[in-house]
């Protein structure tokens, strides 16, 4: 299989990003995203998935949070479909379930080509330090419509915030590895339409 890494720009009024991710890496990142919570979530999904990170994100923080990680998502996303290029030889699907303390997280992913977002994790503070909860659904949708994705991301047992957060983060990044693991008898895309 060929390299597949990938690095995307994207410049804007509200942000300017950079960002490279090499799907076959050792979990190695740089990131700066000048939200230190969300540094933090992206490290855990690039260590966990076995993903190169180097991400630099200089946003509008004077007005809030939300450009920063709503375009990250979209920049990530860009990435990862670049990345992966016509899909032949992937798995496709993949799943995980993550454990922590006491909140239980699940990722499914199908890199179909046909982006859709089912969300669901109620968090019950407004802010996780310089991080709006409510942004975890913002970056998880512009991510899975920019990758064209299908992406479904569940809290199935609550609790503290940040751990739920934090699952949530490493179960994406395990699914999203195996999904795009190399499948050797398949030589093809994994479709009976033959492209995704």
């Amino acid at each position: 299989m060929k390299e597949r890494v990938a690095t995307c720009i994207r410049k804007t009024k509200e942000t300017d990003i950079k960002l490279t991710i090499n799907l076959d890496g050792s979990g190695k990142t740089q990131i700066d995203t000048g939200v230190g919570f969300f540094n933090h979530m992206l490290e855990g999904f690039a260590r966990h998935g076995l993903f190169d990170l180097d991400l630099k994100v200089v946003g509008d923080l004077e007005v809030d949070c939300h450009h920063t990680i709503e375009d990250t998502g979209i920049v990530l996303g860009q990435a990862i479909a670049q990345a992966l290029g016509d899909k032949k030889g992937i798995k496709r699907y993949g799943s995980f379930m993550i454990p922590m303390d006491e909140t239980l997280a699940l990722c499914a992913i199908d890199l179909s080509g046909r982006p859709y977002l089912n969300f669901q994790a109620d968090f019950t503070v407004e802010k996780i330090e310089d991080f709006d909860t409510e942004m975890f659904r913002e970056f998880f949708y512009a991510l899975s419509y920019s990758a064209a994705m299908n992406l479904h991301l569940k809290v199935l047992d609550a609790g503290n915030n940040h751990h739920m957060a934090e699952a949530l983060f490493k179960a994406f990044g395990k699914s999203l590895d195996i999904a795009t693991m190399e499948e050797p008898r398949m030589k093809d895309v994994w479709s009976t339409k033959g492209s995704l």
